[in-house]
């Protein structure tokens, strides 16, 4: 029997929770009850109660109630549930969690949640699911469903969310039951618009070389999705041939991956190849969102919503830089690959973004900065060429079979 956790704040939403628990089981589901509410007696049964729950990280109930910090009782409430969570997971007891909350019952849930590896099913049903959810969500397969009315007692239409809620939750857990795992060892790639043909070429011949490729759109959220599945370890190489959220994280527009991107495979040791691919353009919105100190610069309207910019000489050597001292930072084998005719489709002879100057100030400043043991191969074509594809996959499996010889 597949196992959902209900998680929640019991004291407030123990009515809520229960009504939820009891439509899972109508389903055919197990539950587990977890209570992290702290502050008032549950209006429910737990499984596991809020003091078990906080003695998994160390804490005192007792002494975080007589502070009556209602801030304090969410910050380490949150840190016990992801170990507790965790727990169940690592070991099977449960195979997904579901949560409904207020702000506070969100914030403990989703951090819970966040700590939980891809593909075990998340739900939450809350208040805040109609604004900025990137803080709770993070980088996770998190769903969030609007509460409708508050989360605070059983009417006609608080009803009906939390049995779609149930409904939603076992279907997931149904649909993973029925999901056969892949045997195939796992590449992650990086595209995006204008690196699309090289990609596609090297999946290919990744593919039927028996390797399953999952592909991540560099659009900041799918450059730190990326980093999180190389993190957990399930990933047996990495082709980062398009790096361009260096871009926007140096420059300052919209597609940032944060400051963290290429760190992963670097800290991990996951055999890569990293490739400078878009680093030539910065993302915005609209026309009229790019900011003012941009004005005069070249521009290119991808769609009404999307504007590329071209990186100038200056901006190109501080990206080639700091791209360098990420890769610097490897463990395992890695080699950079540059495409001396173009680093993105725009960005050939004949394109809108075709400046050599400024592609040799990116590739003059990230050979230099970068370790002395780290293979540079300049390969005398655009990105999107054959010859690049291929090469780049050549690199990454010379890189994966030197990393198996010296396990």
């Amino acid at each position: 029997m597949r196992t959902v956790a209900v998680l929640g704040t019991f004291d407030t939403k123990g009515v809520e929770h229960a009504y939820v628990a009891e439509r899972i089981r109508e389903r055919g589901c197990g539950v587990v009850m977890i209570d992290v509410g702290g502050l008032g007696e549950p209006q429910c049964e737990a499984d596991i109660d809020a003091e078990q729950v906080a003695g998994e990280a160390g804490l005192d109930l007792g002494g975080l109630r007589a502070r009556a910090d209602r801030g304090a009782m969410i910050e380490g409430m949150a840190r016990a549930a992801c170990l507790v969570l965790s727990r169940l997971v690592a070991t099977g007891h449960v195979q997904a969690v579901i949560s409904l909350g207020g702000s506070g019952g969100t914030a403990i849930a989703t951090a819970a949640m966040r700590a939980l590896p891809l593909g075990i099913p998340k739900v939450v049903v809350s208040t805040l699911a109609g604004g900025n959810v990137g803080p709770y969500v993070g980088d996770t397969d998190i769903v969030l469903m609007p509460s409708i009315v508050d989360v605070a007692g059983l009417n006609r239409f608080s009803r009906g969310v939390f049995r779609r809620a149930a409904g939603a939750v076992c279907g997931m857990v149904e649909a993973d039951a029925g999901e056969e795992l892949g045997s195939r060892p796992l590449i992650v790639a990086s595209m995006f618009g204008n690196t699309t043909a090289c990609v596609q070429r090297a999946r290919e011949k990744l593919d039927a070389s028996g390797y399953e490729v999952l592909v991540f759109h560099a659009t900041g959220a799918g450059g730190r999705v990326m980093e999180s599945l190389i993190e957990s370890g399930m990933v047996a190489g990495v082709l980062d041939i398009t790096t361009t959220e260096w871009a926007d994280e140096v420059v300052g527009g919209v597609l940032s991956a944060g400051p963290r991107r290429l760190e992963a495979a670097a800290r991990r040791g996951v055999p890569s190849v990293v490739c400078p691919g878009c680093l030539d353009m910065v993302n915005f919105g609209a026309p009229d969102t790019v900011p003012q100190r941009f004005s005069g610069r070249q521009l290119y309207s991808h769609n009404p919503q999307v504007t590329l910019m071209r990186t100038n000489v200056e901006e190109s050597a501080v990206i080639g830089r700091v791209v360098a001292e990420k890769v610097s930072l490897s463990t395992g084998p890695v080699t950079v690959l540059i495409p001396l005719k173009g680093v993105s489709a725009m960005g050939e002879a004949g394109q809108p973004f075709h400046d050599p100057v400024a592609d040799q100030a990116l590739f003059k400043a990230l050979k230099h900065h970068l370790r002395a043991d780290i293979p540079v191969v300049e390969i005398d074509a655009a990105i999107n060429e054959s010859a690049f594809a291929d090469a780049c996959v050549m690199a990454l499996f010379e890189n994966m079979r030197r990393s198996v010889e010296t396990t």
